[in-house]
């Protein structure tokens, strides 16, 4: 559970008087479960409308602790349940007004047992992933629709067959974007892509003969093996760049 800090905490970027954070001070908050999220994505939950923070009459943003831990319910809906921003948005503010509600299931999502087309299903359908346009991914990162275009052109981002983009986009675009703050250029990137292609290549060896199984069980596990797979590779990837520069990360 996402755990937020209380009254004048916040290291000194909060307001004492206030308890409001700093964007900075809730990425630090959010990345304990969310070590994905980045400020880009932030903004883009606000340019949404799954948030509202205060802003300081120079413009800057200030976080609640309740917007915090409205951000991360919508980050865990997002994880947890694969749903669209327009139902998570739906979802909490019809909590907000006091109404009982249950969590909407996932478009396309069944179990075991259900009937498809009046025939039982053999095993339950992956959920669908959230998506968002290419003016959304151009506004949540705030660059052009060239600069885009040549991230496509190494490989760093690849648009759905429809044009729309899932959700890993968005993180993408917005560590690109940090790390060009730093003068590492896309063309610099392809390196890392190669690398992450070659790594999920591998995982892929490992889980391909269960999802050719004939026992529809064993194919559902495929799923929760290749999550648990991909965990440990980011772990020991993050480990091994640690390692190689002499460094270590909080």
């Amino acid at each position: 559970m996402l755990q937020t800090p209380s009254g004048g905490a916040g290291n000194g970027t909060a307001a004492a008087d206030s308890g409001l954070m700093s964007i900075g001070t809730v990425l630090n908050v959010l990345r304990d479960e969310f070590p994905e999220v980045t400020i880009s994505k932030i903004r883009f939950l606000e340019s949404e409308g799954l948030i509202e923070p205060q802003r300081t009459p120079s413009g800057y943003r200030k976080f609640s602790p309740e917007d915090v831990e409205r951000l991360g319910h919508v980050l865990r809906m997002q994880r947890d349940h694969y749903l669209p921003l327009k139902v998570i948005r739906e979802h909490l503010d019809a909590v907000e007004r006091g109404e009982a509600v249950h969590l909407p299931a996932v478009g396309g999502r069944r179990e075991q047992g259900d009937l498809v087309d009046g025939v039982p299903a053999d095993e339950p359908e992956r959920p669908t992933t959230a998506r968002i346009g290419r003016a959304e991914l151009l506004a949540a990162v705030e660059i052009g629709d060239q600069e885009l275009a040549e991230w496509e052109s190494y490989g760093l981002i690849s648009p759905l067959p429809d044009g729309a983009y899932d959700a890993e986009a968005v993180t993408v675009a917005g560590l690109v974007v940090e790390l060009g703050r730093f003068g590492i250029e896309p063309r610099h990137l392809r390196v890392m892509k190669a690398a992450a292609d070659r790594e999920a290549g591998l995982v892929d060896q490992v889980v391909a003969p269960l999802r050719r199984h004939r026992n529809p069980q064993t194919r559902a596990h495929a799923e929760a093996r290749t999550k648990e797979l991909a965990g440990l590779a980011v772990r020991l990837h993050a480990a091994l760049v640690q390692s190689a520069l002499g460094v270590r990360l909080p």
